[in-house]
């Protein structure tokens, strides 16, 4: 009797601790405080973070930093400038000070220079135009910086030892410096330069004159030494088709890796290639001839060797591949072979022996490595989670991003032979706290068979407040790429906003369709050539799934998704009259018209069997704009008005059809958005759009979108809104 009272006294104090908690709204989410960039200090003993904060006045989201010591003991905000943001940032060499970029004395970004012990930052630049970019030698002597003119910006030194910290100019560059690295000597500079003069593009947009003439061929970016003593640069690669991109140094200093980015005027994303420059010789070797997208340069920590990331036998969307380059000879080789998933390359062991990277598994992120020798990968970790892990070069120091269900972005310290579980991880960052007072929806994995019999896998986000055999108006949120994934990350952006949707009643469901990362090259490449059919066979197998476990109230469903999760609300609007309400954000329409409106045609040709031109037929059958007068479903449109990647001339066309045939439809342009919608204003406009939506279509709700609410949301002069 005893053990009974105790447990029921224990229930009624959760019930009660979460009656205190209330429902997580669409302001909420805007105005979550954000992890962003974050380091070790070289001596291994603190972390400084940024965390981005909102000013809803404004409409703009501030960076204020943070330090923590690595065994946790310690915690503190250093930053607290609400009107102008504090990154990027990068630690002195003796880890007693930091410098950071700010416009905290208005006008241009200016370095900063900030002591542990905090206090009043000292601004060491008084650039005209700013400073874009800066950072400390590796002998602690100098910071570098590039300022002057934003059309002819160039390298400047500060000497640290100078207690004045005057800046002196080291000589001009005949055309602008644009990427740029300290050598790990720290005597010299290198940046990367255009070969002729490029200025009359500024000329004459400053005279008027700004018409875009497309793909303009671009003169290659060549290599440039820059002596600290203050002589002339020398030149240190004579490349010709290419420009110099993202450089990277070994530890000896003896090579330098960087990406080619090709010149050629109608070159796309995916032509770049990796060369490698024996710094000592002057020898510049082309690592890759492929035409593909490499990425993660880095070099062993014995410098005996180069990894980077790239496709499977160099071949288009095939499994990404860890591949090394010798930098005595000519030996590569190629890990993971015969391995299923990805592999990107994250960190090298002390020894350099393994590689240690991040994968999607499922709906989880885990840490695995891989010898450099070859052989299987191995699984570090494992949990309801998503992680991105970091090694900090100097100190050691493992830092851990975790994002769970229950949690936002936290950074975690533990060391590398001795993960363990996440219970034995020293968290360093303080984000979860401000989630603590909504109540969240609890994630379950959930899995069945689509028509094929393939195994399909997603998440349910169940409602709060949720209880077995009741069903729940759902919504099926599809994700974007197509190959991206469904994680059990925490749900709070403007896109993917699972706990506010739980908080209204509804049951979220996120399904990993064919197409999906996570699940292997195969499971991914399937819908090459056959777009729409199997991903929707098996989005919908899992809505039936849902409904005859009774979770889901198949009078009461609704479907919604951006960019390719567009798409296929596009696809679902025509195929059938399931859903009571879509919503389509910059989804395509018409792949024809799309193929040439859009910023990137490869992945078209590989999804769709070449081009339109040579396959109009296929297009046209992929479509949903051939099935358009089909639709029976009430639709809300949006879209960005400048997104390159999926114009909204497609959402246009996609309004004008269903207003045509009489389907209810509303469409929400967003003035100046890009692909993603950045201004906090317009992603509330765009969760409260689609929530009115859900409710009047779905719950029977009178009206659509109350804009007063919203406009009493900003604070004003006159101590109206909230």
């Amino acid at each position: 009797m005893r053990i009974v009272t105790r447990s029921l006294l224990a229930l009624l104090a959760v019930a009660a601790s979460y009656a205190e908690k209330r429902p997580m709204t669409p302001l909420d989410v805007v105005k979550l405080r954000r992890l962003d960039a974050y380091s070790a200090s070289p001596d291994g003993r603190w972390l400084l973070y940024a965390q981005s904060v909102m000013n809803w006045e404004k409409g703009v989201a501030y960076t204020d930093l943070f330090l923590a010591s690595v065994d946790g003991a310690t915690h503190r905000q250093l930053t607290f400038t609400t009107e102008a943001g504090e990154t990027p940032f990068a630690w002195a060499r003796d880890s007693a000070s930091f410098a950071f970029l700010s416009e905290r004395e208005g006008g241009k970004k200016q370095v900063h220079l900030m002591t542990l012990g905090g206090g009043e930052a000292r601004r060491l630049t008084r650039e005209k135009d700013g400073v874009d970019s800066f950072a400390f030698s590796r002998d602690g002597r100098w910071l570098a910086f590039k300022g002057g003119a934003e059309d002819h910006r160039q390298l400047k030194l500060i000497d640290l030892k100078d207690p004045e910290y005057k800046p002196f100019d080291l000589p001009k560059h005949e055309t602008p410096v644009e990427e740029w690295a300290w050598h790990p000597s720290s005597g010299r500079l290198y940046f990367t330069a255009a070969d002729r003069d490029e200025s009359l593009l500024a000329r004459r947009n400053k005279l008027g004159f700004d018409v875009k003439v497309n793909a303009l061929e671009q003169a290659p970016r060549n290599l440039w030494a820059q002596p600290v003593d203050g002589g002339k640069p020398s030149r240190a690669t004579s490349l010709d088709g290419f420009s110099a991109t993202t450089l990277r140094f070994s530890r000896d200093g003896r090579s330098l890796a960087f990406l080619g980015k090709s010149v050629r005027r109608y070159a796309t994303e995916w032509d770049r290639e990796v060369f490698l420059v024996n710094l000592e010789s002057g020898a510049v070797r082309r690592v890759t001839d492929n035409r593909q997208a490499e990425s993660n340069l880095q070099f062993s920590p014995d410098s005996k060797w180069l990894a980077y990331t790239g496709p499977d036998r160099g071949e288009d969307l095939r499994a990404e591949r860890i591949l090394l380059v010798s930098t005595a000879d000519s030996a590569t080789r190629e890990l993971l072979t015969g391995w299923d998933r990805d592999g990107r390359v994250g960190f090298w062991s002390p020894d350099s022996s393994q590689i240690y990277f991040d994968v999607t598994v499922g709906v989880a992120g885990q840490l695995h490595r891989v010898p450099v020798s070859g052989g299987a990968p191995e699984a570090i970790t494992s949990g309801n989670h998503v992680l991105n892990v970091t090694r900090d070069d100097d100190s050691g120091v493992v830092l851990i991003r975790r994002s769970a269900p229950d949690q936002p972005d936290e950074v975690f310290t533990a060391p590398l032979g001795r993960f363990g579980a996440p219970a034995q991880w020293k968290r360093l960052t303080r984000l979860s706290e401000q989630v603590e007072p909504f109540q969240l929806g609890e994630y379950e994995t959930i899995r069945w068979a689509s028509t094929d019999g393939q195994q399909v896998e997603g998440l349910l986000i169940k409602p709060v407040g949720y209880r077995e055999g009741q069903r729940y108006p759902l919504i099926v949120q599809v994700h974007g790429g197509p190959a991206g994934t469904s994680t059990v990350a925490f749900g709070g952006s403007y896109s993917t906003y699972p706990h506010v949707l739980a908080g209204r009643g509804f049951a979220v469901f996120q399904p990993n369709y064919r197409g999906s990362a996570g699940y292997g090259e195969d499971f991914r490449r399937q819908i090459a050539g056959d777009y729409f059919r199997l991903g929707f066979d098996d989005i919908m197998t899992g809505v039936d799934y849902l409904v005859k476990r009774g979770v889901a109230d198949p009078d009461k469903l609704g479907h919604m998704g951006w960019s390719a999760g567009g798409h296929w609300s596009n696809w679902a609007l025509t195929q059938t009259d399931r859903f009571k309400a879509i919503a389509s954000g910059a989804g395509a329409v018409n792949w024809a018209s799309m193929y040439a409106q859009t910023d990137v045609q490869p992945i078209r040709e590989f999804y769709f069997r070449g081009t339109p031109y040579d396959n109009p037929d296929h297009y046209r059958e992929v479509s949903p704009i051939t099935y358009i007068k089909n639709a029976r479903t009430p639709t809300l449109i949006l879209c960005g008005a400048d997104d390159p990647r999926v114009p909204n001339a497609q959402s246009r066309e996609l309004y004008i059809a269903l207003q045509r045939l009489g389907v209810p439809v509303e469409y929400i342009e967003f003035p100046g958005m890009p692909h993603g919608i950045t201004k906090p204003r317009y992603q509330l406009v765009k969760m409260e759009a689609e929530l009115a939506w859900f409710d009047k279509w779905i719950l029977g709700k009178a009206g659509w979108l109350d804009w007063e609410p919203l406009l009493r949301s900003v604070p004003r002069a006159d101590g109206a809104g909230n």
